[in-house]
């Protein structure tokens, strides 16, 4: 044998010789243990973990397991083909929990994100601060907003926080470019300063501004979990949900704000109490009824131009509530029906939730097919190519009868 060989081979014993099980012990025997007779363990049995859904303590465990494919509802066409697909979570509940309709898996925790801004501006009218500082249906709209940054937003917003004794440098949303075209090129263009006020959620962190304002707490960190203001928020959902979500999982959301894990179902019904609120205290019901009218009321508020559900909601007045979120996730309050919707597109596709949405309302008979033909570029949407020329379009797959 080479001393090259020699020294692989010495090489290769003395980790042998160190080699550890994942006990952490040797898995070979030392020369003064060798003579010792060797003793049999039983083998370690695995501590089985809680189910999703399972009980801990009362309160619902949230996981994040892996779950099963949801169906594909949406598709996108091009020519003569489906180019892309979107698998995609539906759930129709009412205010007792009853489920109505649902397609996909409904119980896997999700984050709600802007979706369920209505169930968080709850806490600005129970707590009184709405009335106290004079807020009307469109700063209540306002509040439940992911607006585009328009005048019509921006404007209200800076009166606002001026009514509450707040400059924008208050506001901790961060800021981005508005999302309105047009609007974002003429502060390019003028040189103006980008500020939060721009920001979608600047209508919503005026809301929580002026909850911290009339409960006398510290404006600063209102964003933070542990502040009274988002305490606030996190009881009214779990009370609205039926979950404890101060043991939900939880993020931050893209303005800074604490973001809950939550199933579509509980989400759902936590909308459909919203729609139908008999059962709640009075002044919860009351809340919710002056959520509902004034984001119906001033739905432009609420989006913005060119916005699906700001358009739907206009043109067709005081059916509805709709609301979407990041991620493809999108909320609907149904009054009329006492239902709730919540809506999750596995791969975040707005375009997805929203042709979701868009054909939940035609199934539940809220749109008819008079409507559905008038308003075929909005709720089935055309694929433009850069001419402007359609090309294909979103729509149902109509699997599982959706």
């Amino acid at each position: 044998m080479s001393a090259m060989a020699r020294k692989a081979a010495r090489k290769t014993a003395g980790r042998s010789a160190t080699a550890k099980r994942p006990g952490g012990k040797s898995s070979v025997k030392t020369k003064g243990a060798a003579k010792s007779k060797a003793k049999t363990r039983k083998p370690a049995v695995p501590k089985a973990k809680p189910k999703p859904g399972a009980k801990r303590g009362g309160a619902q465990i949230l996981s994040d397991q892996k779950p099963p494919a949801n169906p594909t509802l949406i598709e996108v066409t091009r020519g003569e083909m489906v180019e892309s697909r979107h698998r995609v979570a539906v759930a129709v509940v009412d205010a007792q929990g009853k489920l109505v309709e649902s397609w996909g898996d409904i119980e896997r925790p999700i984050y709600g994100r802007s979706a369920v801004k209505p169930l968080q501006a709850l806490p600005l009218l129970e707590t009184g601060a709405a009335d106290n500082f004079g807020l009307g249906e469109p700063e209540i709209a306002l509040a439940c907003a992911s607006h585009n940054g328009e005048p019509l937003h921006t404007d209200r917003v800076r009166r606002w926080l001026a009514r509450i004794g707040c400059e924008i440098s208050d506001l901790e949303c961060g800021a981005h470019l508005p999302l309105h075209e047009p609007t974002m090129l003429q502060l390019i263009a003028n040189g103006g300063d980008l500020t939060a006020i721009y920001n979608n959620c600047s209508g919503k962190h005026s809301g929580f501004l002026t909850t911290a304002r009339h409960e006398g707490e510290p404006t600063r960190g209102y964003v933070r979990y542990e502040h009274p203001v988002q305490q606030r928020v996190t009881r009214a959902m779990s009370e609205m949900t039926g979950l404890d979500l101060s043991r939900a999982p939880r993020g931050i959301d893209g303005c800074g704000i604490p973001v809950l894990g939550l199933p579509l179902r509980a989400m759902a019904l936590g909308l459909a109490r919203m729609a139908d609120p008999r059962k709640l205290s009075a002044d919860r019901a009351n809340a919710c009824k002056r959520i509902l009218q004034s984001v119906m009321a001033w739905p432009m508020l609420v989006g913005g131009t060119g916005r699906f559900g700001s358009t739907l909601m206009a043109t067709l007045k005081g059916r509805f509530l709709l609301k979407g979120g990041a991620e493809g996730v999108y909320a609907g309050i149904l009054p009329s029906l006492g239902l709730g919707v919540a809506i999750k597109a596995d791969d975040g596709a707005g375009r997805a939730a929203e042709t979701a949405m868009a054909q939940t309302l035609r199934r539940l008979k809220l749109i008819s097919a008079a409507e559905t033909k008038m308003l075929a570029d909005l709720l089935t949407p055309p694929v433009l190519n850069r001419a402007l020329l359609e090309v294909g379009r979103i729509r149902s797959t109509g699997e599982g009868r959706f």
